[in-house]
């Protein structure tokens, strides 16, 4: 399980909880449960490392509680 920070809520318009991951720009899962919501978003996760390893992006460390203002 990677260690970046997760946001999970329900989207009325998808009927699905969402998980966006906001270290990764752009990475977000969604499920009919939050337990497949969070499933989908470590393979996402996974994916998204992959794909920015091969086009030569740095990948960002986790930060762990992000701070919004």
């Amino acid at each position: 399980m990677y260690k970046y920070e997760r946001i999970i809520y329900w989207s009325t318009e998808d009927e699905a909880f969402i998980v966006e991951v906001p270290e990764l720009p752009g990475c977000m899962a969604d499920g009919k449960t939050v337990q497949e919501a969070i499933s989908n978003a470590e393979i996402i996760i996974e994916e998204w490392i992959e794909v920015a390893k091969e086009r030569g992006q740095q990948i960002p460390e986790p930060k762990g509680k992000l701070m919004y203002a």
